[in-house]
């Protein structure tokens, strides 16, 4: 992963397209697909009986992605070292009847998925995207990335008292977005609307998994481009680091060299509202994936459960770098920092699922890779997030540590971290997954 750049500006411009170019989860795990087979690996699908051969292998289901790299002669309990990510973000999401509208405004109407700052979605260009089923059972990415829906803010002079009382936003009456003028609301106009985008013939899908985002592009920021602001940061960073880390890994492991584990990226849906579902953390994906790997290679419930009890599994997810305006809100002995490198998120109620072995597992990692790295732990007064990283430990039973990237204003519609700390982190995966 190391590049002549004094930063990696490289990987963060590449960063920037994957941010782009992912709007919705189902568009994240295609364009991680998409480079791992330039990497050399190929998809398996789960219907599939699966053999026991070497080299880069990649499932996909829905939104998530796990892929991992055989190396040849790989015994069927090798353990396995696991980059684990998320693709999904908090957002604003297509209800099943679409078409909406009052006062000669043509609406779309949406729930809200997960936590997200509202306010951070007033007022901004926004188009939509996601997953069209079809009536053949087949699906069809769409994504309309220009300018078609806002969520616009009331007037100053129609609510005097918002910027002494605070905004309030009622979640049904007030995140309704417009898309057009009109009385004459139909059924179906916004899925017609959509097959067109996508050169689908009429009346041909019968299903959506469609959501909103912000058409902004990522940008460096600052006085002298220390910074980067853009969408979907949470989590699609270290699906991205994850993503190069693997790719890297393989290439390096298909050499004389060889590698004494089988390094894995698991990328789930659905960490922001629980992980409960199949293609989240918290469903049998990775285990069944893992498993079905050991029996391909001629291994028995036994060879199983040692791979198990060897393997370890790195959690990244972004985390709070400590806030100019808010600095009390932080606990007072740790401050992690824009660009100091990745954090490793500490928590003793095990809302992370990091303890002292855990950490001396990426300790190792970021020396090996001359990466600094910095510790966080939440103010004892205010609520700890979580992450998949205590489901994973406790469904598989893999020892697992929580680390990630610091970055301000998590769960906005565009959040900002360092150039420097995805590089960083690509390169501590790296070493965690060459150890």
């Amino acid at each position: 992963m190391s590049e002549p750049s004094p930063f990696g500006r490289g990987h963060t411009d590449d960063l920037m397209s994957f941010l782009a170019a992912s709007p919705t989860p189902y568009h994240a795990v295609a364009n991680a697909a998409e480079r791992l087979e330039k990497a050399g690996f190929r998809q398996v699908v789960e219907t599939d009986a699966w053999d026991g051969t070497s080299g880069g292998k990649y499932v996909l289901r829905g939104g998530a992605i796990v892929a991992w790299y055989v190396p040849e002669g790989a015994d069927p309990h090798t353990p396995f070292r696991i980059v684990g990510a998320h693709t999904d973000s908090p957002n604003l999401r297509v209800k099943p009847r679409p078409d909406s509208g009052a006062q000669g405004w043509r609406q779309v109407a949406v729930e809200i998925y997960g936590g997200p700052l509202l306010n951070s979605w007033l007022d901004r260009d926004l188009g939509l995207a996601g997953r069209l089923s079809l009536r053949d059972g087949s699906t069809r990415l769409v994504n309309v990335d220009r300018p078609l829906l806002r969520v616009p803010q009331l007037a100053i002079h129609l609510d005097r008292s918002v910027n002494a009382d605070g905004l309030k936003l009622d979640k049904q009456r007030h995140m309704q977005p417009v898309w057009g003028l009109g009385d004459d609301v139909r059924d179906g106009d916004l899925i017609a609307f959509l097959e067109e985008a996508a050169g689908i013939p009429s009346g041909e899908v019968t299903g959506w998994d469609l959501m909103v985002h912000s058409v902004e592009p990522p940008a460096y920021l600052g006085r002298d481009e220390e910074l980067l602001a853009g969408p979907r940061m949470d989590n699609l960073l270290s699906v991205h680091a994850g993503t190069a880390a693997l790719a890297a890994v393989a290439a390096a492991g298909a050499g004389p060299a060889g590698l004494s584990h089988i390094p894995v990226l698991a990328a789930f849906d659905h960490e922001e509202n629980g992980s409960q579902s199949d293609t989240g953390a918290d469903g049998p994906l990775l285990g069944s994936v893992l498993e079905r790997s050991v029996f391909a290679r001629g291994g028995s419930y036994e060879d199983r459960a040692r791979a198990f009890a060897g393997t370890v599994c790195l959690s990244s997810d972004t985390g709070h770098a400590v806030h100019p305006n808010y600095a009390e809100r932080h606990d007072p002995t740790h401050h992690p920092r824009i660009d100091g490198g990745p954090i490793l998120k500490v928590n003793v109620n095990n809302r992370y699922a990091t303890d002292g072995s855990g950490r001396a597992v990426f300790a190792a990692a970021c020396e090996k890779a001359g990466v600094p790295f910095q510790s966080f732990v939440s103010n004892n007064a205010m609520p700890c997030g979580t992450t998949i990283g205590p489901i994973t430990a406790a469904r598989h039973g893999i020892r697992t540590v929580d680390i990630g990237v610091a970055i301000l204003s998590m769960h906005s519609a565009r959040e900002l971290c360092g150039v420097r700390d995805p590089f960083l982190l690509a390169n501590a995966l790296v070493a965690f997954l060459e150890s």
